[in-house]
């Protein structure tokens, strides 16, 4: 899937982006080694889109997945970051700033026919007034993070509140 130069570029900026997340879970960087050396599959990017009062949390319906974040999958050339905010947007139409700090780099199961790959997470503060305009047929909502939501990826519930408490007791976070 990532050939050439262009395929070159995603999967160094894949490779320093693990290296840079907040959190490693299911050992990506070893899976993004051992998918290089067979030839990497698509993989993908989201963004993990909280309110600027750190109390609730951006989710698209996906129609086989649930609740998830907004996120697909990072195109031939494209840096997962820039695929995480194109995504962002045809799901939301929000624009935002991504973090520098990329805030997770998965290994994820995302059909049941299609094999486990490497999923990086970005995120985003935004202010909850900004108006919504999902894609066609999936539903994008605010979730407070007290709220249970149905999802393919339930672990993303805890992660996501992880990150939330890191982003209140980082110095300096916006009020």
């Amino acid at each position: 899937m990532y050939a050439g130069d262009e395929g070159e570029r995603t999967l160094r900026a894949a490779r320093a982006d693990i290296a840079f997340a907040g959190t490693v879970f299911d050992d990506a960087g070893a899976w993004l080694d051992s998918a290089m050396e067979r030839g990497v599959p698509p993989f993908a990017a989201e963004t993990w889109v909280v309110d600027s009062d750190l109390a609730r949390v951006l989710l698209v319906r996906h129609r086989i997945r649930g609740w998830v974040a907004p996120g697909g999958m990072v195109e031939n050339g494209e840096e997962p970051r820039e695929a995480a905010a194109r995504e962002l947007f045809e799901e939301t139409g929000v624009e935002a700033a991504l973090f520098v700090t990329p805030a997770a780099a998965v290994v994820r199961d995302y059909h049941p026919d299609i094999e486990p790959t490497l999923g990086l997470v970005y995120a985003a503060l935004v202010s909850p007034d900004v108006p919504l305009r999902p894609e066609p047929g999936q539903a994008a909502r605010w979730f407070s993070l007290d709220e249970e939501w149905e999802s393919w990826f339930p672990e993303d519930r805890g992660r996501i509140l992880s990150h939330v408490e890191r982003l209140r007791r980082a110095p300096g976070r916006p009020k």
